[in-house]
């Protein structure tokens, strides 16, 4: 859903007043948090969306990564998983929705965790995802709104699943063009958090359907500060700029994109129309955005290279005004 949308619906709820709930729906954070005790909270998630890849198993095993991810990105531990899943009465063998179910119980096992229940419904467009609960430290929850004036934004993959994505459903590209792609939303983000808890980051959050700039501006804007992002560092699968100015573009990423300028993101003169849309777009499965104290940059990528997350680059930083650039 667009996020504007979103944000107006979700002022109309009551708010939240259980002092218990450490993290709501206040900041647009990637999961909600519930402290149990001092040491204990629940963090909570649930994600779900239709193929975007033609092999059933792959499918469901990116929708679970894509779910976990949302655990990861608060500093949190995954417990277990409930599946959510939708599938037409006629038209596709039940093999089909086994599949599907088999590659997230796969995924949810290298996570070290199990699926234990979930619920299903008939429609006519499958859909399927997780609901997740994890566990964190009540003090040591990662937030997108903790960020700080002068800390560098690292971000762990790179950038175009949904230009590809789409770029495949149009027969524009093959599948040799778009495994990379399917290669980084099959990884989990477990290790980059594992290796980034070390440090740890000052805010984090996952890169998904809001796109680079849309998370990038909830961080800011929650953290009460600015955000300068450096193009020319940010990594991008191969041709997504390519099919970006052939128009190979999903919907949500051109919503990102009129969100990112209606929110108030200035473009230097020399960002093509291509780029703008490749940094809006809609992620499945994305990257850590890690806020991290600057002097502690270098060392964090170089770790996170170490651990096999070679696509971890220095982004951008976190500047004291609330302005949000691109340069």
């Amino acid at each position: 859903m667009d996020a504007r949308v979103l944000a107006q619906v979700l002022r109309r709820l009551p708010p939240i007043e259980d002092p218990n709930v450490l993290v709501g729906t206040s900041t647009a954070d990637d999961a909600g948090v519930y402290r149990l005790t001092d040491e204990i909270a629940i963090v909570q998630t649930v994600d779900f969306f239709t193929p975007i890849v033609d092999d059933a198993r792959t499918f469901g095993a990116i929708a679970a990564a894509n779910a976990l991810s949302d655990i990861y990105a608060m500093g949190a531990r995954p417990l277990s998983a409930l599946a959510v899943a939708a599938f037409p009465e006629e038209g596709l063998d039940a093999d089909v929705l086994a599949q599907i179910l088999g590659g997230g119980a796969e995924k949810a096992r290298e996570a070290g965790i199990s699926i234990i229940g979930g619920h299903t419904i008939k429609d006519p467009e499958p859909k399927y995802g997780l609901s997740v609960t994890g566990v964190v430290h009540p003090e040591k929850i990662w937030r997108n709104s903790t960020a700080r004036t002068g800390d560098a934004l690292i971000l762990t993959k790179p950038l175009g699943t949904g230009i590809l994505t789409t770029a495949r459903k149009r027969d524009l590209i093959d599948d040799g063009i778009l495994a990379p792609a399917v290669t980084s939303m099959l990884q989990l983000n477990r290790v980059a958090a594992d290796v980034a808890a070390q440090v740890p980051p000052h805010a984090a959050t996952d890169i998904t359907g809001f796109g680079l700039l849309g998370h990038t501006r909830e961080m800011a804007q929650g953290s009460g500060v600015g955000a300068k992002i450096e193009s020319q560092t940010v990594l991008l699968f191969d041709r997504v700029l390519e099919l970006a100015r052939d128009g190979a573009v999903p919907g949500g990423t051109v919503a990102n994109l009129d969100a990112a300028i209606g929110n108030g993101w200035l473009f230097a003169d020399s960002i093509t129309p291509e780029l703008r849309l490749v940094l809006c777009d809609a992620q499945t499965s994305g990257g850590l955005l890690l806020a991290v104290a600057p002097e502690s940059a270098e060392s964090l990528i170089a770790s996170l290279h170490a651990a096999g997350i070679r696509a971890a680059r220095r982004i951008g930083e976190i500047t004291a005004d609330r302005t949000l650039r691109v340069v």
